[in-house]
């Protein structure tokens, strides 16, 4: 039987910080605020589009596995926040780091896009359809952000990371996944009027601005995520014993919190990364893996369980075991366009509309 090896990794977060206290500028919040609830302190945000932000993971992941990008078979480029509609942003990512012989497609299950995404690249290698794969995780939430709604405004930030996937007889990389699906609970977590259904809508006035039921979504994630975990561990015969890293989705470190607790997982073995660039929805779990490698976190032969959900309401559960090599091979010098902005200065004009909106309610 063939698995699927993680043997590349690279993260991207653009340069640009939003911190609590800048937000507090223009919103009727505190540092203290926002922490006390979220355990956020700061986000980044981005000046270029996705596509970019996920050229440089991609470029850093290949460097890190040590081949070429002519041996990519397959991009599958997971997120809310595409360039453009049509074509797919996968295309674009495989034309700008050189994968000629590979194909890609996008892939949108909102905050679970990586899990999924993982799950369907490593199930192609499984099958023998491919022998290596690239799975990206990345966002531009800011780009969508109501700055006039305090209750998700703050959750949000950019960035994310990439996998390279190679086949393997060794029994490595995702070993298993539990994926599901929340039933009727579409409307929790929603952004309408979006897509297709905007041809209703009057293009000059549409004001996009997510419908975000916090309470509702923490009560069904922290569920969700804990009964996908259960049931993924009992299906593997794996303990929660022998988990020895927890890598959760960075929405919120209460969520976090709660959940490590249910799954009576010790606050040392799960990666908190939440704090320092909020919620990048698909990115969270690629950013998580490349800071807890940074770390030195992530040891060889190590048995990792990573949890998600997302808009949907989507979840899912995944377990992973690492394999021998916990460095990159090369370094890369892939880098983003700079930056002359400052993150408020970027977001200024999507806060200007917010201003406009409200006022004229």
């Amino acid at each position: 039987m063939m698995y699927a090896e993680i043997i590349g990794w690279g993260k991207c977060a653009p340069p640009a910080i939003l911190t609590n206290n800048d937000i507090a500028t223009f919103m009727d919040t505190s540092d203290e605020w926002i922490v006390s609830r979220t355990g956020i302190k700061q986000r980044h945000i981005s000046h270029v589009p996705c596509s970019e932000l996920a050229r440089v993971a991609t470029e850093r992941a290949i460097s890190c596995s040590g081949i070429d990008a002519k041996d990519i078979d397959l991009i599958i480029f997971g997120s809310n926040t595409p360039n453009e509609m049509v074509p797919n942003c996968a295309s674009k990512i495989v034309n700008a780091v050189g994968a000629t012989n590979a194909t890609g497609f996008d892939l949108n299950s909102a905050c679970t896009s990586f899990l999924y995404a993982l799950n369907v690249g490593t199930d192609m290698i499984k099958a023998g359809s491919i022998k290596t794969a690239v799975v990206i995780g990345m966002e531009k939430t800011s780009r969508l952000m109501d700055w006039g709604k305090r209750d998700s405004a703050i959750l949000f930030g950019d960035g994310g990371g990439a996998v390279v996937l190679q086949a393997t007889e060794k029994e490595l990389g995702l070993i298993d996944a539990k994926l599901n699906l929340v039933p009727n609970t579409r409307e929790m977590l929603s952004l309408p009027g979006f897509g297709m259904d905007m041809a209703d809508e009057d293009y000059k006035t549409y004001y996009s601005s997510l419908n975000f039921d916090g309470q509702e979504i923490f009560k069904h994630a922290v569920r969700g995520m804990q009964e996908a975990c259960n049931d993924l561990l009992s299906r593997t015969g794996v303990t929660q014993d022998e988990i020895e890293l927890f890598v959760p989705h960075q929405a919120n470190r209460r969520i976090i919190e709660t959940l490590a607790k249910r799954m009576k997982f010790d606050l040392d073995k799960v990666v908190i990364c939440v704090d320092k660039y909020a919620n990048t929805s698909a990115g969270t779990i690629p950013l998580a893996l490349c800071d807890a490698l940074e770390e030195g976190r992530i040891t060889a032969g190590m048995t990792m369980l990573t949890a998600s959900f997302g808009a949907g309401l989507t979840c899912g559960a995944g377990l992973i075991k690492w394999g021998e090599r916990t460095k990159p091979l090369e370094d890369s010098e892939a880098e983003l366009p700079p930056c002359n902005q400052t993150a408020l200065e970027i977001i200024q004009p999507s806060i200007d509309s917010a201003k406009k909106h409200y006022e004229s309610k």
